[in-house]
């Protein structure tokens, strides 16, 4: 099957040559792990089978998060670590995006564009909040995920998922935590609300970083889109949003074919629901690959309130609140409340199904070395 790398492989190096000036070291550095990932040009992991001693070589991944190859074990850590930090209430899913004239201003400065609009769109849940009858006095606790695409990989499209619960930690006149305070299942915020604060903070952001004036002034005018969804506890979000987490832009199962001019992938379009095929030329696949990958060292996901790291509030105690409220405190220390299985497991042997272990890590060239990597444990995150 042809995969993103296959496209990037073939159509990079003409791309890099045409666009000398216009690709940066770190989309360079993007291409250049990704083109070898799993080749075995970055060297290879040696696992044997404790079950039938069979050994299996596997070229290593190159961990990139931009890598379509990479990422399915993190991933899974993903959900896991992220479930943990969910508590048992109903969620809201809110997503702010940007007109289209604003997102091109963020796409040529998108180490601060990015920021202002992650510090914008925070803010205004935290505002909003605190003025919302609801959730007055209390302190939220929410994560948001950047996404810089769509449906087609050769749009840009800015906006960020914000996966919020329904409710917040109630504090007295001392800050210390008292109750857990819960919104209604179907109303979080008033919608025309959080898009004029929204809009308001994002201007005075961007005035800050200096970007205010990029931005055409029609562009205000323009809607802005914020959308406020209910999503029950939040797993389905979750599991929706993890496979944006350590990849971008298109997943390898969406292409079609990779020849020796275009590229063909498909498009799940919304309105009417049904597949479609697009073909493109391969430098302009290329193009529209590299403007997803993000600033060095730029976070992606980012917690906020009692979910951030430096929260003096802490998760377990944010939980025991939340048991409190709903009576489950007995149950849960009873023993005999369902334990989440873990979505990751040990490798297995192919063969025999027996667990795998490492022997040997190598960091040269596969190829090098005269060792054939074994394509059956491609999927694992060699690392």
């Amino acid at each position: 099957m042809p995969s993103v790398s296959d496209a990037l492989r073939q159509f990079a190096p003409a791309y890099l040559k045409q666009n000398p000036g216009s690709v940066s070291v770190i989309q360079q550095k993007v291409l250049g792990v990704i083109t070898r990932c799993r080749t075995g040009a970055l060297g290879g992991v040696h696992y044997q089978c404790d079950g039938c001693g069979r050994e299996h070589w596997v070229g290593r991944s190159c961990g990139n998060r931009h890598c379509p190859n990479c990422g399915h074990e993190k991933t899974q850590l993903w959900i896991e670590t992220q479930s943990a930090k969910l508590m048992p209430v109903h969620h809201f899913l809110v997503t702010f995006t940007v007109p289209r004239e604003l997102g091109l201003v963020l796409r040529a400065h998108q180490q601060d564009g990015y920021r202002c609009l992650f510090d914008a769109s925070s803010q205004s849940i935290r505002d909003v909040g605190a003025a919302t009858k609801a959730l007055r006095g209390c302190v939220l606790g929410f994560f948001g995920v950047l996404h810089t695409w769509g449906r087609d990989p050769a749009v840009y499209h800015p906006h960020i998922h914000y996966v919020v619960p329904g409710g917040g930690v109630k504090l007295d006149e001392s800050g210390n935590a008292v109750s857990w305070q819960s919104t209604p299942k179907n109303f979080l915020f008033h919608h025309a609300t959080l898009i004029r604060v929204y809009k308001a903070k994002l201007a005075d952001e961007l005035r800050t970083a200096g970007l205010y004036d990029c931005v055409p002034k029609q562009a205000w005018d323009k809607n802005f889109v914020v959308d406020i969804q209910p999503v029950g506890h939040g797993v389905p979000t979750l599991k929706y949003l993890a496979p944006y987490v350590h990849r971008v832009a298109i997943n390898n199962s969406r292409i079609v074919s990779v020849d020796e001019a275009e590229v063909i992938y498909t498009i799940r379009r919304s309105k009417p629901k049904r597949m479609e095929t697009k073909r493109v030329a391969g430098e302009t696949f290329v193009a529209s690959f590299l403007q997803h990958v993000l600033p060095p060292g730029f976070h992606k996901i980012r917690h906020y309130g009692w979910m951030s790291s430096n929260s003096k509030l802490a998760i377990e105690e944010v939980k025991w609140l939340v048991w409190l409220f709903l009576g489950w405190t007995f149950w849960l220390g009873s023993g005999h409340a369902p334990q989440e299985k873990p979505l990751t497991a040990p490798l297995r042997c192919a063969v025999c199904g027996g667990q795998l272990r490492v022997v040997e890590v190598t960091y040269e060239s596969l190829q090098s070395a005269r060792i054939i990597p074994e394509h059956s444990l491609t999927y694992f995150d060699s690392g």
